[in-house]
């Protein structure tokens, strides 16, 4: 009883509720102005009767076919249109007005506009750092990957002479990562996903106050959905009063919007801007195993430290003014030199979001130019294996080239429903030659991608139509760096540890691949 009443009067249940309330009260508005319209019509013009229902009817489907025709012809991924499609044509005009409201997810104007003068402020700060020659020797058939990225993504700088260290697991992750922030001298910068009430966000956030108070500025982001039910709903306020500047991304309201699709689940930590983390791991203990509600928790990160950090530094302030509403000069968080390391080969770091602060669904098309480039393999690992045809034909391309095509998913699920529609792509790629593995001892949240040694990938980015399509996303390429050894040790020893699938096994039962794929026509909406 104690857990219903908690769940009851929690805030992401009353805020839910109060949104279907909505949602209701629109739908009877709807249905009563078209009842007293049809009413009106037979009251003052009675002779007209007989006409009135053809005339309604007539304008619903005429409207209906204008919003499938609109549909059709949308600039979006064949996946979302057929959903919104059936949606208009069974729910007729309300579907229509679900469609309007609920299929146009971009960030409202003053966000687009803030954002594109944060871009321009920044992109002076990222000149271009290695020149093309350079880059096309060094990294031979690799290169027009990295050029197309910098093409739709002029952020997107490559920098050489920047050290990279892998971690394997959240706890080798936490421990390194206390150790730079104790020596933090200028500046922290924290933007992560979910900050949650336990041992892994107290202890840093212990060591943040402790940095106030020896004067480190610290600013941390954290988004609004990524921490309801783990964070009070006023929680940056208090963080305000500890000296952190402190903002909360998106703020969750109860209204009707699709706008919240757009959540910021980047996960960045800066240190004195020498010093920079990413990797799919959030401030929260089952990051760390501390607590274990699905299995052993796998997750990765990776450090950098020269200068490709200018990249996550800039990621981090385009995305702190926009939520904030400044527009203050970067300078002063830029080092003005760094510390070259010889032989550490190039990062690229890059963000991703929605369109259309982005010109393209950036972080789907640099996985498909990696498939589509490699000759040996590539390894993938992954929580949700939610894919369009595009990523789908891009894998089966790849392993029909005899590329080695290798994807590690979870055994034991986080969420039911993203895992059901995990294992319902399993069948048609098992029989185009992509071997999947299940990590048998729990759940793997790392989002990384290793071809043919030369590159990888390590970042936030799942293989779902939230990464893909809706969220600020962030990631680095890794372009024969130290850490591309340490990865593919990694990977190697998750394989013998994890279960290979069979078509056997990615049958099952009917009855449930029939609700997966009847669930698969409707995740690209959401």
């Amino acid at each position: 009883m104690k857990r219903f009443f908690k769940i009851f009067f929690s805030r992401f249940f009353l805020i839910g509720l109060t949104i279907i309330l909505i949602f209701a009260v629109n739908v009877l508005v709807v249905l009563a102005a078209l009842y007293f319209a049809e009413e009106a019509l037979a009251l003052y013009f009675p002779k007209a009767s007989p006409y009135v229902r053809l005339i309604f009817n007539f304008v619903q489907w005429f409207v209906v076919a204008i919003t499938v025709l609109s549909v059709v012809n949308r600039d979006m991924i064949p996946e979302t249109k057929i959903p919104w499609i059936l949606c208009v044509v069974v729910f007729n005009v309300f579907g229509v007005a679900i469609y309007i409201v609920f299929s146009y997810n971009r960030p409202s104007k003053r966000q687009r506009r803030q954002y594109r003068l944060l871009n321009e402020r920044s992109r002076i700060y990222s000149a271009r750092k290695v020149g093309k020659e350079e880059l096309r020797e060094q990294l031979g058939d690799w290169a027009p990957v990295s050029e197309a990225l910098l093409r739709n993504n002029p952020n997107a700088v490559v920098y050489s002479g920047t050290k990279t260290e892998y971690f394997s697991t959240g706890e080798l992750f936490f421990a390194r990562l206390l150790e730079d922030l104790k020596s933090a001298k200028e500046y922290i910068f924290l933007e992560y996903f979910i900050l949650a009430r336990g041992t892994m966000w107290y202890t840093v956030l212990e060591l943040l106050k402790e940095k106030v108070k020896e004067g480190v500025e610290v600013r941390v982001i954290y988004d609004d959905i990524g921490c309801m039910g783990k964070l009070r709903a006023g929680y940056y306020r208090e963080l305000k009063k500890a000296g952190i500047g402190c903002v909360k991304f998106n703020p969750f309201v109860p209204i009707v919007t699709n706008l919240h699709n757009n959540r910021d689940h980047r996960k960045i930590a800066i240190i004195d801007g020498k010093v920079g983390y990413t990797g799919g791991i959030n401030l929260a203990d089952e990051y760390i195993n501390v607590e274990q509600p699905f299995g052993n928790w796998k997750d990765t990160a990776v450090r950098l430290e020269g200068e490709g950090v200018r990249g996550l530094i800039l990621m981090f302030l385009r995305l702190y003014n926009m939520r904030s509403k400044e527009a203050e000069d970067f300078a002063p968080y830029l080092p003005e030199t760094y510390e070259n390391f010889e032989g550490e080969g190039y990062v690229q770091p890059y963000g991703s979001g929605p369109l259309p602060l982005y010109k393209r669904h950036l972080a789907e098309d640099v996985y498909i130019d990696i498939l589509s480039q490699a000759k040996r393999y590539v390894w993938i690992m992954t929580p949700y294996l939610i894919i369009d045809y595009r990523m789908r034909a891009a894998m089966l391309s790849a392993a029909a080239r005899g590329v080695d095509v290798r994807i590690v998913t979870p055994h034991i699920p986080d969420k039911k429903v993203p895992f059901a529609l995990t294992r319902s792509n399993y069948l048609a790629l098992i029989r185009g030659g992509v071997k999947i593995y299940e990590y048998t001892p729990g759940f793997v949240h790392a989002k990384s991608f290793l071809a043919d040694d030369d590159t990888a990938i390590v970042g936030t980015i799942n293989l779902d139509y939230r990464s893909l399509l809706h969220h600020y996303e962030n990631a680095v390429m890794l372009f024969r760096t130290r850490a591309n050894a340490a990865i593919k040790e990694d990977y190697e020893r998750t394989f013998a540890v994890s279960a290979l699938q069979t078509e056997e096994d990615a049958k099952r039962s009917v009855v449930w691949r029939g609700i997966c794929e009847l669930a698969k026509v409707f995740a690209p909406m959401f």
